[in-house]
C-alpha cells in the first residue's frame, strides 16, 4: 500500500519527498566520507612532517599557527595525540596536541636527506654568536692597551685560556651544556666517518652531544614541589613509572620524588630536614645560601640535578656529583627553608669558572633572584681572590641574565668613578676585574656590547653617554635585593691538597 505523502507533504508529491530523503541520504554519506579521508590524511602525520598547528595562547590573545614539526605522536584509549615542536620557537615551548590543532591540508612531508631525532652540536664550533668568547674571536683585531694617558679610560688586552681536550674517564659522568637549534633548519649533509671526539674532564664535558628522540620529548606533565605546581620545560630522566602518571610530587627539603600524595605524606612524617644539607654560608633577612657538597651529599645533589633538568635544556644530567658543590639559595619562612634556585660550581677548575650550572625555579622568576645568584657566585671569587666566569656556551635565558648583570655592574663602577686632580676619571680594564671579579673577556664584551667603546686619537676609550647613565639608574632602581658581603662566612678551600676532595 502506497504511502499517502501528502499527509505529511502536503505541499508536495513522491517524487520530491524522494529527492529530499536522497539528498539526507548523499549528506550522510559525504560525512561519512570526509571522517574516513580525515583519517587516511592523519595516518600521512608521521615523525618529522611539517605543518601550521595551532599554538596555546592566553584567553583574549590572536589565534597563531606557526610551522611545527612533529616529533611523535601516541593513541591512548582511542584518542590520538601529536607531540611538535614549534619551528623557531624554544623547545619549552613543545607540547602534546589533538588533532583539531593541525592544518593538515598544508602538510610538509620530510626530506629524504634529513634525520628529524638526530642532531650533533660542538660548544667549540658552534656556540652561539652571542657568547662573549664568540665576540672576542671577532676582537682579536683590536690591539687594546693596557694602561691609559687619555682623559678617559683606555680598554686592556685580551687573553684566552686554553681549553685542554682530554680523554674521557667511562666511569665518571657530569653535566653539560649544549646549543637549542632545530633539527630541520639547515638541510642536514653527509659527514664522513670520524672517530668520535673525546669530551674534556675539567668543566662541564660540554664537548658534544648526541640528542635522540626520546630526550626531545617531555616525560613528566607536571611537579608539585612545596605550594607550587609546575609544568616542565624539558626532559629529565626520571624512573620510568613516573611518567605515566599526572603529578610527580617532591619533597621541598630533601627533593626526594615519589608518585601520589599519599606517599608524599607518608615520606613527610619521617623526613627530618627543614632546610638543604650542608652549610648554610650567608643570612640575610629571609635569603640564605647553603653549600653542599656533591660526594657528602650524594643523594641530594643527585635530586637536584634531577630537577634542575626539567627546566634546563642545556645539561645533560650524569651521576657523579663527587666534584661538584652545590650553593642552593632559599627563601625561610616559619615552616623552614623553600629552595628558590641554585647554581654549581667545580672544586677544581683549570680554566677558573665560577659557575657550572645555574637555575632559578620558575615560581620565582622575574623576581631578581637570578642576578642575586650570579652577584652571589661573584662574591664567592672574590673571597677567593681571582676573577671567574660562567661555562660557555651560555643559554639564551642565562645569557640574557649575565649581560644584564655584567652591565650593570661595570657600569656601576664607571658611573661612581670620581675625577682627580680635575681630571676625567681613569680606569682600567684589569681594574674593573679587579673590582668585580668578572673575567677580562667578559668585560671587554660587555663594553662592545653597550657600545661604549670608541676610537679616539690612535687609542681606544670608554665614553659615557647621558642616556647610558639614566638607564642604567632606572635599572640599578629596580634592583631591591643584594648581596651583603658582611653576611657571608666562608673559607675558601684549595682542594687540590684534599686528594679526593
Amino acid at each position: 500500500m502506497a504511502a499517502d505523502w501528502s499527509k505529511y507533504f502536503p505541499y508536495t508529491n513522491q517524487t520530491s519527498c524522494f529527492i529530499f530523503y536522497s539528498s539526507l541520504s548523499k549528506m550522510a554519506d559525504d560525512k561519512e566520507n570526509k571522517k574516513i579521508g580525515l583519517k587516511t590524511t592523519l595516518d600521512m602525520v608521521v615523525e618529522g612532517c611539517r605543518l601550521p598547528v595551532k599554538m596555546s595562547i592566553l584567553p583574549n590573545e590572536e589565534e597563531e599557527w606557526p610551522l611545527a614539526e612533529i616529533l611523535s605522536r601516541k593513541e591512548e584509549k582511542g584518542k590520538l595525540e601529536f607531540y611538535v615542536h614549534y619551528i623557531d620557537f624554544n623547545k619549552r615551548l613543545d607540547e602534546w596536541v589533538l588533532p583539531d590543532r593541525l592544518r593538515v591540508e598544508e602538510l610538509q612531508f620530510p626530506r629524504k636527506d634529513q634525520k628529524t631525532p638526530q642532531k650533533q652540536t660542538s660548544s667549540a664550533a658552534n656556540s652561539r654568536p652571542t657568547t662573549p668568547d664568540r665576540e672576542l674571536q671577532l676582537s682579536k683585531k683590536l690591539s687594546l692597551p693596557e694602561q691609559t694617558s687619555s682623559p678617559a679610560a683606555k680598554l686592556g688586552g685580551q687573553g684566552q685560556t686554553p681549553q685542554s681536550q682530554t680523554k674521557s674517564n667511562a666511569g665518571r659522568k657530569r653535566k653539560a651544556i649544549f646549543l637549542d637549534e632545530d633539527s630541520q633548519d639547515a638541510p642536514a649533509t653527509p659527514q664522513p666517518s670520524a672517530p668520535p671526539q673525546q669530551p674534556r674532564q675539567t668543566g662541564s664535558m660540554s664537548s658534544s652531544h648526541d640528542e635522540n628522540i626520546i630526550t626531545r620529548i617531555k616525560n613528566i606533565e607536571t611537579i608539585e614541589l612545596g605550594k607550587y605546581r609546575i609544568k616542565p620545560w624539558y626532559f629529565s630522566p626520571y624512573p620510568p613509572e613516573l611518567t605515566t602518571i599526572s603529578i610527580v610530587f617532591i619533597c621541598e627539603f630533601c627533593l626526594k620524588y615519589v608518585k601520589s600524595r599519599k606517599c608524599l605524606e607518608r615520606h613527610r612524617t619521617k623526613c627530618t630536614l627543614r632546610h638543604p644539607p650542608g652549610n648554610e654560608i650567608y643570612r640575610k633577612s629571609t635569603i640564605s645560601f647553603f653549600e653542599i657538597d656533591g660526594r657528602k651529599n650524594k643523594m641530594y645533589s643527585q635530586n637536584l640535578c634531577l630537577l634542575a633538568k626539567l627546566f634546563l635544556d642545556h645539561k645533560t644530567l650524569y651521576y657523579d656529583t663527587d666534584p661538584f658543590l652545590f650553593y642552593v639559595m632559599t627563601e625561610y619562612d616559619i615552616k623552614g627553608f623553600h629552595i628558590v634556585g641554585f647554581f654549581s660550581k667545580e672544586k677544581e677548575s683549570t680554566e677558573d669558572y665560577n659557575v657550572a650550572c645555574i637555575l632559578t625555579l620558575p615560581p620565582y622568576q622575574r623576581k631578581g633572584y637570578g642576578k642575586l645568584l650570579i652577584e652571589f657566585s661573584y662574591e664567592l671569587s672574590k673571597f677567593e681572590g681571582k676573577t671567574g666566569s660562567p661555562e660557555k656556551p651560555l643559554s639564551d635565558l642565562g645569557l640574557l641574565s649575565y649581560r644584564s648583570y655584567w652591565s650593570q655592574t661595570i657600569l656601576e663602577i664607571l658611573v661612581n668613578l670620581k675625577p682627580e686632580n680635575g681630571e676625567r676619571p681613569q680606569v682600567t680594564i684589569n681594574e674593573i676585574c679587579e673590582l668585580t671579579s668578572i673575567r677580562k673577556e667578559d668585560v671587554i664584551s660587555t663594553l662592545q656590547h653597550l657600545n661604549l667603546i670608541n676610537y679616539y686619537k690612535g687609542q681606544y676609550i670608554i665614553t659615557l653617554s647621558q642616556e647610558s647613565i639614566d638607564t642604567h639608574n632606572r635599572a640599578m632602581a629596580k634592583r631591591k635585593i643584594r648581596i651583603d658581603a658582611k653576611c657571608l662566612h666562608w673559607t675558601p678551600k684549595d682542594w687540590a691538597k684534599r686528594g679526593k676532595w
